[in-house]
């Protein structure tokens, strides 16, 4: 074969391409339009779906996940519809084959990620389990604020303000401990007094301390329990309960506690003892260190 002929041939290859771009033309104006309009209708679905879905106070996560799901199925419509217009039905036909093998083998290959992806679907329709943004979590040793529930990861912003990303996996598969599910808590305030004290005022005078604390719920008794013999003290526990929402609710009320059975033990006379320890001298112990010391002494000549 020539140039001549290898010019010729080439100039026909294009000529060809140009006349069926040509005659493709109209119909792929139309393809690009259908894109477009479903592109349009899907933010519009995008949109009323999350207005639709804030009226039965679903959660936010969920909201967007489901709207989302929806305009992308709307789109991939569009798509299928678009293909049908420029007549590449059988195209299409043989690309969804061919993802159908691909998927399986990449379903295999990204178990982690599939895994993942189901799980953050689980945890974003779930309206009050195990958690929603906003609430106060502890999970694979992260305490912290939900901020974001994705598809894959969920993001937890912990009380010193740092940024953890963990995967959907470990949350939904793992313990999760949610402080705001119930919206209240309880306050613990340990403490002890002295063995001399009188066990029935200190219960008198720790109770009533704490049950004139503000904020605490009223619908719920002050509860007292001694706890044990200390090696200084007898020591108890008094505990109450808090509206709960955010962690320094609790670090307030317990700050509160502890400065309303201070001042009460104080003002009532009744002593919070400091670590004591007894030295015993002697082999045997009991003995005094004048005693100890005056006959480990030499006698005079």
């Amino acid at each position: 074969m020539n140039l001549d002929n290898l010019l010729q041939t080439l100039v026909g290859k294009l000529q060809g391409w140009v006349e069926a771009f040509v005659e493709m033309l109209p119909n792929l104006i139309v393809a690009v339009l259908v894109l477009a309009t479903f592109w349009f209708i899907s933010r519009l679905v995008y949109k009323g779906v999350c207005r639709a879905l804030d009226r039965v106070q679903t959660n936010a996560a969920a909201r967007d996940l489901m709207a989302r799901i929806i305009s992308v199925a709307i789109i991939l419509l569009g798509v299928v519809v678009a293909l049908g217009v420029l007549n590449l039905d059988k195209a299409l036909a043989s690309i969804l084959a061919g993802a159908g093998v691909i998927g399986l083998a990449l379903g295999f290959a990204f178990q982690d990620l599939a895994s993942n992806l189901i799980s953050g679907v689980g945890l974003a329709v779930n309206q009050r389990w195990p958690f929603k943004i906003g609430d106060l979590v502890e999970t694979n040793d992260v305490f912290g604020i939900v901020k974001k529930i994705q598809l894959r990861t969920s993001t937890i912003e912990t009380l010193d303000g740092k940024i953890v990303i963990l995967p959907n996996r470990q949350i939904y598969q793992g313990k999760v401990v949610n402080h705001s599910a119930t919206g209240r808590r309880r306050v613990d305030v340990e403490c002890g007094i002295s063995y001399g004290d009188d066990l029935e005022k200190v219960t008198s005078v720790v109770q009533k301390a704490i049950e004139e604390l503000n904020g605490r719920d009223q619908s719920r008794d002050v509860q007292f329990f001694f706890t044990g013999f200390g090696d200084s003290s007898i020591n108890f526990v008094v505990r109450f309960w808090i509206e709960y929402d955010q962690q320094a609710n609790f670090l307030q009320a317990q700050s509160d506690g502890i400065f309303a059975l201070k001042k009460a033990l104080d003002d009532n006379d009744i002593m919070i003892p400091f670590p004591i320890r007894t030295l015993d001298f002697g082999i045997r112990g009991g003995e005094k260190l004048a005693d100890v010391l005056s006959s480990a002494t030499p006698s005079d000549p």
